[in-house]
């Protein structure tokens, strides 16, 4: 049990070096506004596909997946296959609208879709502040779990992450953030791939044991069901159905995720894209649930280490357990999944606030030049102020505001999804309709989330339930509200499935 060692610190301080410098090297110098929040054409699509993947793929899940299998069952595996649900959906009906109108943000569509620049604001604002929670958080969690495992004072860790990431993004915009990207998520998949191998060489039986462990429980408890009539209730059917749902309103309404389809509006390259993502996304959720399950037999025939509380698990093994070096690398791998996540967040943030809000509510246009400022200084300043909230978090200060905010994060995609399901898949919809879907999708599930006990309705029904309001209240405001206003006006050409 070697720990971290001096070793691993030049390995880690190295490849943060490596990945400043390469951030900076695919800056351009003079962007010409929106080549800073869509790039300049020229990266290519398996480029983009990973970048999608290592943004998803937070360190919050880095650390939990391998625990969840450690601790239980794979039960939470199959919310992974909610790709093989979200994927066909968006590439079939989502995909072609977006490459067609050439949009420049996720709301952009609401505002051709509905004809109205407040609900671009809204969503623009949601997305936003869900954003924001979401990058301090992750700045905040895994900083902790390094700072324990290797000694470096955990504002320090933080600081650090966030300047990098500060720096590249400011600098080079959407480009540098995808090439980046590219190399964190090529760092997690070999870096993860290759600590599998490993435990599985060190397990005495070696893969047969692991196998072993999941025929006699460790894949599916006797009370976890494979499909429960109640959709309420968890199983592994709402589970995969729910979580579908879920990824696709991160593909459809996540700005930072919808920022990478309009990088091109070549739909191939979009397909591809997807597909990629969906496979990389799905063979890394194996690795982890395998070696969460291969770290449950590895400490039966061994001691635990320290620090081994059930989502420090694989960070413990990591840095007790792996050689010297390949330490340094994985903790790194850890930090590449918190740093990709926070750069295409100071990126989509400052796209979503300059050309959703501040350019549909400032009375002059705003030149190319203006707009790449002001990106610029909003990546900055929202960077800056992640920093200090994640030392807050860090620091003990707001535990219960954590725990609100983190739920209250996880309604924000699930509400604004059910507004591009209901543009998209009706041509009745307007303005008035989706604005009270919204109001409505939204008491339904701040009452559900916070008022009723938990145990009553799984987690993964929530966005099957807040689409099935949003349609059920939008679609018959939306009759009423022409019916008074004898307006019939159509939705404007390829802003829904019918063209």
């Amino acid at each position: 049990m070697q720990g971290f060692t001096m070793i691993d610190l030049i390995i880690l301080v190295v490849y943060l070096a490596a990945v400043l410098f390469a951030g900076l090297h695919f800056a351009k110098k003079d962007m010409k506004g929106k080549e800073y929040f869509k790039g300049d054409g020229t990266v290519p699509w398996w480029v983009t596909s990973v970048s999608i993947f290592a943004t998803l793929l937070s360190p919050i899940s880095f650390l939990s997946l391998a625990g969840n299998s450690y601790a239980g069952t794979w039960i939470m595996w199959f919310a992974q296959l909610g790709m093989l649900l979200a994927i066909p959906i968006t590439i079939r009906f989502f995909l072609p609208i977006y490459s067609k109108l050439d949009i420049d943000t996720a709301y952009h569509y609401l505002e051709l879709r509905f004809g109205s620049k407040g609900l671009r604001v809204l969503g623009a604002v949601m997305f936003i502040v869900y954003q924001v929670g979401r990058m301090s958080i992750i700045m905040y969690l895994p900083c902790m779990v390094l700072g324990s495992l290797t000694g470096i004072d955990v504002n320090l860790l933080i600081i650090i992450m966030g300047v990098i990431a500060i720096i590249y993004s400011y600098t080079g915009g959407l480009k540098s953030v995808l090439w980046t990207d590219f190399i964190q998520g090529s760092v997690l998949l070999i870096g993860v791939t290759f600590a599998l191998v490993f435990l599985l060489a060190h397990i005495d039986g070696g893969a047969g044991a692991v196998f072993g462990a999941l025929a006699e429980g460790k894949f599916l408890a006797s009370d976890q069901p494979i499909f429960n009539p109640n959709i309420l209730k968890d199983s592994v059917f709402i589970m995969i159905v729910g979580a579908g749902f879920n990824t696709m309103g991160s593909y459809v309404s996540s700005q930072d995720i919808v920022q990478r389809f309009t990088t091109t509006t070549d739909t191939k390259k979009l397909n591809k894209m997807m597909l990629t993502n969906g496979a990389l996304s799905i063979f890394i959720a194996t690795v982890f649930y395998l070696i969460g399950t291969g770290l449950y037999v590895f400490y039966q025939q061994n001691a635990l280490p320290p620090a081994a509380a059930q989502d420090q698990i694989f960070a413990s093994y990591i840095a007790f357990e792996l050689p010297v070096g390949i330490t340094g690398i994985l903790l790194a791998a850890i930090y590449a999944a918190s740093q990709s996540t926070l750069s295409t967040g100071l990126n989509s943030v400052a796209s979503s606030w300059t050309l959703d809000i501040q350019a549909r509510l400032s009375k002059k246009e705003l030149s190319f030049e203006k707009q790449t400022k002001i990106g610029q200084y909003v990546s900055l300043a929202v960077g800056v102020f992640a920093i200090v909230v994640a030392m807050v978090l860090a620091n003990g200060g707001v535990k219960s505001a954590y725990e609100w905010f983190n739920g209250f994060m996880g309604l924000v995609l699930g509400i604004l999804i059910g507004m591009f399901i209901l543009g998209a898949f009706t041509k009745v919809a307007n303005t008035f309709g989706a604005a009270m879907a919204f109001i409505a999708a939204t008491v339904v599930m701040v009452s559900i989330k916070y008022f009723v006990p938990a145990e009553a309705v799984s987690i993964w029904s929530y966005s099957i339930i807040s689409i099935a309001v949003s349609l059920v209240v939008g679609i018959p405001a939306s009759l009423l509200w022409t019916k008074i206003k004898g307006d019939h006006a159509e939705p404007l050409p390829n802003t829904t499935i019918f063209k």
